[in-house]
């Protein structure tokens, strides 16, 4: 956090992902944490069926739009200095990006700065490295999204290491896991492909290991939840907590045992997310027992608080 302006900025930020849009608004003041003013989160799925057909359907982002209208009158009302709007999977793989650009300008009044998934994971480690515990140095993070996952070694006065794969909770729902609840050659299918991208992706990155590995995130941060049975959201309960593989497990089990519709009611679980979460405990899991994690650090910071840190290190 040093080396930001000197004087206290409000800021927004909107991450469009895969599945879910976020909003943050904060006031950024520097030697200080992010100082939250407005949080909002709605699963939009502007990913729908980009994986097969390589664009974004017009009803999924006439929601996206609708969002970012309502957003933008939210903005506009809470003396913000300036914004900035990122998207990135599922719009970076569209064909038909240079439309939704378009319309999200003419009818949102914003403009979208697509970044690659390497940038993706920059922002995200910034967020991450802001909400740390005392005494965390190397890390190894992880950023399950809808259409990606990236895996991000950071140690002190070393340059990151930053790999992406191309599976992400809805990339995996529709390419694999087509029953409900899913097979189990489905299942197996399922982690066979998430050990193969993963066991690649961390050949050649160096020592891993000694890293504390940290989680950030909807999946990870709707089984955090679930695991303490939050009948709410709860940032300060969600943040920091200690996920381990067992507990892992045994949810991934409760949720490859119900359909969508009896996932509803499980404790702690995000509406709208019913039908992705069993492929982010997939995962999750298949990742952990490749890398061999028994715990993983939940961090509730991620992309959406980067994004408002490169704005405010952008505006020196």
């Amino acid at each position: 956090m040093t080396d930001l302006p000197q004087r206290t900025h409000r800021l927004a930020g909107i991450d469009i992902g895969t599945l879910t849009c976020r909003l943050l608004i904060a006031d950024l003041a520097p030697e200080q944490p992010l100082k939250e003013l407005r949080s909002e989160r709605r699963i939009l799925r502007l990913g729908e069926g980009v994986d097969q057909t390589k664009r974004l359907n017009p009803a999924a982002m006439d929601r996206v739009i609708r969002c970012l209208q309502e957003w933008q009158a939210i903005i506009n009302g809470c003396s913000v200095e300036t914004c900035s709007v990122v998207a990135t999977s599922a719009v970076r793989d569209a064909v038909n990006r240079d439309e939704f650009l378009e319309r999200v300008q003419h009818e949102a009044g914003l403009q979208i700065e697509i970044i690659t998934g390497d940038e993706e994971a920059r922002r995200t480690l910034l967020g991450i490295r802001s909400g740390l515990p005392a005494g965390v140095t190397d890390i190894l993070a992880l950023d399950i999204g809808g259409g990606s996952t990236e895996f991000i070694l950071d140690r002190p006065s070393q340059k990151p290491v930053i790999r992406s794969i191309d599976i992400g909770v809805v990339r995996l729902c529709e390419r694999v896991l087509h029953h409900d609840p899913p097979t189990s050659v489905e299942i197996q299918q399922a982690r066979e492909w998430v050990t193969r991208e993963t066991k690649a992706a961390i050949a050649g990155m160096g020592n891993y290991r000694q890293a504390t590995f940290v989680g950030t995130a909807g999946t990870i941060t709707s089984l955090a939840a679930m695991a303490q049975k939050l009948s709410t959201y709860e940032a300060a309960r969600i943040h920091n907590y200690r996920l381990k593989l067992e507990t892992i497990r045994e949810l991934e089990q409760t949720l490859l045992s119900r359909t969508k519709a009896e996932r509803v009611s499980l404790p702690g679980l995000e509406k709208n997310r019913e039908e992705v979460i069993a492929a982010g405990a997939i995962i999750i899991r298949t990742i952990m027992e490749t890398l061999g994690h028994q715990s993983v650090l939940v961090s509730d910071l991620g992309l959406r608080e980067g994004v408002l840190i490169e704005l405010a290190l952008r505006m020196r």
